[in-house]
């Protein structure tokens, strides 16, 4: 994987640019359920959720890796403000580099929750 652009500062984080963003790390990132689920509430929201948002069910270190791991593929953008961590979806150039991938795989995941009854989401 391509190195990630450096921090600003001390409280900016490393995002890969939109043009070293890979199909392989995309879908690495993807493959964990843990991490599709975040994927899932975060297109669901359509909007920036704080990482206390979500309700995984890992100690605070492992949730903070697998938002390492979506944040370095490029999946997610992460932002301080403030003293909250804040998550995005980066759908605009996950669909301009793999139109219909993100749309895909959101709709896989959609159908294989709802024929193992589960819903798949992360909060209340």
């Amino acid at each position: 994987m391509t190195p990630a652009v450096p921090a600003t500062s001390s409280r900016a984080l490393p995002h890969p640019p939109r043009e070293e963003i890979r199909l392989e790390a995309v879908l690495h990132a993807l493959s964990d359920p843990l991490r599709l689920r975040i994927v899932r509430e975060l297109a669901a929201d359509g909007d920036e959720l704080t990482c206390s948002q979500f309700v995984l069910p890992v100690t605070k270190s492992t949730s903070t890796h697998h938002f390492r791991v979506l944040r370095e593929a490029g999946v997610i953008r992460q932002v301080y403000r403030g003293t909250a961590k804040m998550n995005g979806l980066r759908r605009d150039d996950l669909d301009g580099l793999f139109p219909g991938l993100l749309d895909a795989l959101l709709a896989a995941a959609e159908r294989q929750a709802a024929r193992l009854g589960t819903t798949g989401r992360t909060g209340p």
